[in-house]
């Protein structure tokens, strides 16, 4: 009984955070909470467990009774049988989910993106969505169906209705190799297209990658917050960009560290990222991140990426010494770790893709097409 006494003595900071993020993401899978809020409630079911379970085996219980791979992942179709609301002229309109300035329903094969933060929340821009989306033409990137103002005069956004999302697929549990391949063929395609156009996404995320099966295809999706060279000139010139993009995990250093004349090897970090919390298994993510809402979100993420990557120098990261904020002479160096031991298992030509994306120094980072001609998507399991 010592050691069921003692348990919380052999539970690591980390093993609890995976189990956070764990959380976080089947509660926002299975819709039981907002967004903006599915952080603070994994917090506070995780730090329950943590108080008042007797043994390690309670806590582990009391934290997978939620972690469970949800349902609709075996029925993404399944429509529900409760009567929706109305919008506009669809019917039987049901609610999926929400987000900062909106909020997602379905209604049969279309999914309508209803803005209901009319205040100006840079950088979300619903009218340049629409201008990006109209004028983008690529088979992986989500098609703009239509666009309407509704009954009470909110803008709305038509799309065909995707039943899975990358999220979902890692919610469940080890993601299959080929699968991870055909996915992020998709993506680096649909990136390809954008940024030879000047174009970058700034929210690459798992929530935003859209499946229409659980073998594929992909649909990079969400573009409010995206840069757009001639639509975003005006509000956002080339070098005086907004800093606040992107999401938990997935933000990229330079815009930590305050560099607005990023490019679009801003969301080659964000997918390198992506790759690699696909690679892990289980699946986890590659740094560690409070939701972009809390306080601390972003000292927290720059200890995790360092404690992970080893603290950059002038050397390793030479762009960063133009930096409104450099990140050199930090109070306490780490010498992270490799990527062997960050991705065990994993083959060498797979580890060395990841390290083409995950890397300080943009520059040097792999552009799209760079990426969709590696040994990755060319081997075979």
């Amino acid at each position: 009984m010592a050691f069921e006494s003692n348990w919380r003595s052999s539970l690591g900071a980390t093993e609890r955070y995976a189990n956070i993020e764990k959380l976080r993401k089947s509660i926002e899978v299975k819709g039981l909470s907002s967004t903006g809020t599915a952080h603070k409630t994994a917090f506070d079911i995780e730090a329950e467990a943590y108080n008042t379970s007797e043994s390690r085996k309670a806590y582990e219980n009391a934290c997978n009774g939620i972690i469970a791979a949800p349902a609709d992942l075996e029925h993404p179709d399944a429509i529900p049988d409760t009567p929706g609301i109305l919008i506009g002229k669809y019917q039987d309109c049901h609610h999926l989910a929400s987000g900062l300035v909106a909020e997602v329903y379905r209604s049969k094969a279309v999914a309508l993106k209803v803005i209901t933060e009319t205040r100006d929340v840079q950088p979300h821009n619903p009218a340049r969505e629409v201008q990006i989306l109209t004028e983008a033409s690529h088979s992986a990137i989500i098609h703009l169906i239509e666009k309407f103002r509704d009954q009470e005069g909110r803008f709305v956004l038509v799309f065909p209705f995707m039943p899975l999302t990358l999220a979902k697929i890692i919610g469940s549990g080890s993601v299959p190799e080929s699968f991870t391949r055909s996915c992020f063929h998709d993506l680096f395609s649909a990136l390809a297209y954008l940024h030879e156009h000047g174009i970058i996404h700034r929210d690459i995320k798992p929530s935003n990658l859209l499946l229409k099966s659980r073998s594929g295809p992909a649909y990079l999706s969400d573009f409010g917050t995206t840069w757009h060279p001639t639509f975003s000139a005006v509000d956002e010139p080339p070098n005086r960009k907004v800093l606040e993009v992107g999401t938990t995990c997935y933000r990229a250093p330079e815009a930590l560290f305050g560099n607005r004349s990023y490019n679009t090897s801003l969301d080659m970090w964000a997918a390198g990222a992506m790759l690699v919390e696909c690679l892990r298994n289980p699946p986890k993510p590659l740094f560690e991140s409070r939701d972009t809402s809390e306080d601390g979100n972003q000292l927290g993420l720059i200890l995790s990426i360092f404690k992970t990557l080893g603290t950059p120098t002038k050397e390793t990261w030479p762009e960063a010494t133009s930096f409104s904020t450099p990140p050199f002479e930090w109070y306490q160096e780490f010498p992270g770790l490799s990527w062997e031991e960050l991705l065990p298992g994993v083959r060498e030509d797979t580890i060395d893709l990841v390290k083409r994306l995950v890397c300080y120094e943009s520059g040097k980072r792999f552009t799209a097409v760079e990426a969709l001609s590696h040994q990755f998507f060319i081997s075979q399991e």
